[in-house]
């Protein structure tokens, strides 16, 4: 499956005047492309997320997906805050959706234990979520996510909350994730390293008002390990993504300095 966006703007009005979050984003994935948007904060990457979820609709332009369906649903979204039943046992959260969708008990049982043994937590399915780490509840949003089998896999900065050896584990358990189920993902990020370690491409995005600025293509071969991220080159790469959206917070914040400017100084 292919996300085809066109020209997607999104105009929030507010009293007195209106926000321009997006203007003009265009891009398409490939088939089972791992696609990371990075940019930076308030640029409307969130936004962009949810109007291809279908969550929220664009101002203008369109989004269309691309591809053969296989009756399975077009796609699935893993928030950046755990959103986990609280008075759910993992099994329970992770066999909800296909509950949802009317699948009998007995193979929703299946599939949630299948996907949950993916994620390394074969051993939690009988816990409840506050019996669990962080780390561990976003597991769960995730294999409860892949468990409806989606032919799109969106992500909005699932692992911004954890610290960074825990972040560093669950990035390559996603990768090796994705190397089994091979679905299309657009994953949100503010960590340039984390974008270049899961994606076949970047998209770099400018400042708000929203606008797609660069499409960076990652050279490295998969399967990926940690160890990619010492190389030159990896080292080049995120330096290269980071001067772009360095740029676009500079000028942010010396337009942010000629607004407070009090008027003839």
């Amino acid at each position: 499956m292919r996300v085809i966006c066109k020209d997607v703007s999104k105009v929030y009005p507010t009293t007195g005047r209106t926000v321009v979050a997006l203007e003009g984003v265009t891009f398409e994935t490939g088939e089972s492309e791992f696609v990371c948007v990075v940019g930076p904060s308030g640029c409307g990457k969130t936004t962009l997320l949810k109007i291809v979820a279908g969550l929220i609709p664009p101002t203008s332009g369109r989004i269309d997906y691309s591809g053969t369906r296989q009756g399975a649903p077009l796609n699935a979204m893993v928030f950046q805050e755990d959103s986990v039943f609280p008075w759910m046992s993992v099994l329970n959260n992770v066999a909800f959706p296909l509950e949802v969708q009317g699948i009998s008990r007995s193979r929703r049982t299946v599939v949630a234990h299948e996907m949950i043994e993916r994620v390394g937590l074969r051993q939690f399915a009988g816990h409840y979520p506050h019996e669990l780490s962080t780390g561990m509840k976003q597991r769960v949003g995730i294999a409860r996510a892949l468990a409806v089998n989606p032919e799109v896999l969106l992500m909005d900065e699932p692992f911004a909350a954890l610290d960074a050896q825990m972040k560093a584990v669950l990035q390559e358990e996603l990768v090796n994730l994705w190397s089994r189920f091979r679905r299309t993902v657009l994953y949100v990020t503010h960590d340039i390293e984390e974008a270049i370690f899961l994606g076949d491409r970047v998209l770099v995005m400018s400042r708000n008002p929203g606008r797609l600025i660069a499409d960076v293509r990652i050279p490295f071969p998969r399967p990926r390990d940690f160890a990619i991220r010492g190389s030159p080159e990896f080292a080049d790469l995120k330096q290269h993504i980071w001067l772009m959206i360095r740029e676009e917070v500079m000028q942010a914040m010396q337009q942010q300095q000629e607004q407070l400017a009090p008027a003839g100084s």
